[in-house]
C-alpha cells in the first residue's frame, strides 16, 4: 500500500465585500508598507482605486508591470519594485496573470538569480531557502484559481515557453475572495475565464491520478460552473452566478493537484505560439480532446453529465460542451482565431513537453496531438 499525500492549506475569506477586510488584516498582522501587483489595464480601472480606498493607514506601492501571459522580466521587475518600496508584503491583485506573478516577486527580492533558475526543471533549479515576503492574494477574475495555487507559471522572455516554479512556500497566507471585484468583467472575458475554470474540474476529474478528495470538489465545481457560465456572461450584474464562478474557479485549482490532462498541453502550445489568452485556448481545444478521450473513460463521462444534468449521458457531454461555447459567445476554431497549419509542428513539439498531458486519462503521441490541433483548425 503507497502513502499519498493530501493538503489544503490556504484559508479563504469568501464573499462580497472581502477586500474590505485587507487593510485591517495586514495592519493586524503589523505590516505597513504593502506591494500591491497588478496588471496594467486593471490598474487604471476604478475597481482599482476603490480598493485602494480600503487600505487607508498603510503606505501603499503599486507594481502595475504585468501584461498578457506574464514573462520572467515581470518578475524580476516586480521585485525591483518591492527593494525600491522597502516593501514588507505583497498583495495581488488581478486575474491569473498579475497572481502568477505576484506570487512569485518575493523569490528575487529575497534570494539570489534570476526567477527561471527556480523553475521545477531547471538542470541546477535553486532551492527558496528563505522567508519569503507575506503574500496574500484577491481574484478579479473566476478562471484560473491561481490565488490557491501552488505554481506559478511565466514565460521566458523570447521564446514565450511556459516555465512552472512550483512551491507550497509560494501560497498566499491568507486569499480574500470578493465576487464584487468581478462585476466589472466584459462579457467575453467572463466567458473565456468561466470556461478556464471548467476546463480545470473536468480535467482534473478525468485525470487517473489518485485523489478522491479532488475527484469530489472537481465534480463539484464542474456542477457549479455548469449551472452559472451562462448567467455570468449574459447578466453581468448576477452577483449569484459571479459567485458560483469565483467559486467554481477555485475548487477547480484545488481539484488539479491532481493534474490536467492534454487540453491543457494543448493550451500551454497555443499561448507559447500564438499568444491566445489561456481560457481561449482551453476553449477552443476542449469539445475536440474530450471527443478523443471518451473511449477511455466512458463512466467519468457519465457522471460528468449527470452533475451538469445533460440528457443522453456521458455520450452528449461534448455536444453539451459545444453548444454552451456557442451560448457564451465562444465561435469559431483555430483557424478563425489565428492559428495557421503552418504552426502546428511547432505546437506539436511544445505540447508533447508539456506535463499535464502525462496525467491525461488516454495516453497521446505527437501523432495523436497532430490529429487534434488539425481536427480543431
Amino acid at each position: 500500500m503507497s502513502i499519498t499525500g493530501f493538503s489544503f492549506p490556504t484559508p479563504i475569506k469568501f464573499g462580497a465585500g472581502a477586500r474590505k477586510l485587507v487593510g485591517p488584516h495586514l495592519r493586524e498582522q503589523g505590516f505597513k508598507r504593502p506591494l500591491i501587483v497588478t496588471d496594467k489595464a486593471l490598474a487604471a480601472l476604478p475597481v482599482m482605486a476603490e480598493f485602494l480606498t480600503h487600505l487607508q493607514g498603510l503606505d501603499v506601492a503599486v507594481f502595475s508591470g504585468v501584461f498578457g501571459n506574464p514573462t520572467c522580466r515581470q518578475v524580476m521587475d516586480g521585485a525591483a519594485a518591492f527593494k525600491a518600496h522597502h516593501a514588507d508584503c505583497v498583495i495581488g491583485f488581478g486575474g491569473g496573470a498579475a497572481l502568477d506573478v505576484a506570487k512569485v516577486v518575493g523569490v528575487p527580492a529575497t534570494h539570489e538569480g534570476d526567477i527561471l533558475e527556480y523553475v521545477w526543471d531547471h538542470p541546477k533549479v535553486r532551492p527558496i531557502d528563505k522567508p519569503l515576503p507575506y503574500f496574500v492574494a484577491l481574484p478579479t477574475t473566476s478562471g484560473t484559481g491561481s490565488e490557491v495555487g501552488r505554481s506559478s507559471v511565466v514565460s521566458e522572455n523570447d521564446t514565450h515557453l511556459k516555465r512552472v516554479v512550483f512551491s507550497a512556500k509560494i501560497l498566499a497566507k491568507v486569499v480574500f475572495a470578493d465576487p464584487e471585484l468581478t462585476l466589472g468583467l466584459p462579457a467575453h472575458v467572463t466567458a473565456a475565464t468561466g470556461m478556464d475554470a471548467l476546463t480545470h474540474n473536468i480535467e482534473s476529474y478525468l485525470s487517473p491520478a489518485y485523489h478522491p478528495l479532488c475527484d469530489g470538489i472537481a465534480l463539484e465545481g464542474t456542477r457549479i460552473a455548469a449551472r452559472a457560465l451562462v448567467a455570468a456572461v449574459k447578466e453581468p450584474g448576477n452577483l449569484q452566478a459571479r459567485s458560483d464562478m469565483m467559486m467554481a474557479s477555485m475548487m477547480g485549482a484545488i481539484a488539479f493537484q491532481k493534474d490536467l490532462g492534454a487540453v491543457h498541453s494543448c493550451a500551454h502550445a497555443l499561448g507559447a505560439v500564438c499568444d491566445l489568452h489561456h481560457g481561449l485556448a482551453n476553449a477552443l481545444m476542449i469539445d475536440t480532446v474530450l471527443a478523443w478521450n471518451y473511449e477511455a473513460v466512458p463512466e467519468k463521462f457519465d457522471e460528468l453529465a449527470h452533475v451538469c444534468k445533460v440528457p443522453g449521458g456521458g455520450k452528449a457531454f461534448v455536444q453539451w460542451l459545444r453548444d454552451l461555447k456557442l451560448n457564451v459567445g465562444i465561435t469559431g476554431t483555430l483557424a478563425g482565431h489565428g492559428v495557421t497549419a503552418g504552426q502546428i509542428p511547432r505546437l506539436v513539439e511544445i505540447a508533447v513537453a508539456d506535463i499535464c498531458h502525462q496525467t491525461n486519462p488516454r495516453p497521446v503521441s505527437a501523432d495523436d496531438f497532430k490529429r487534434l490541433f488539425k481536427a480543431a483548425l
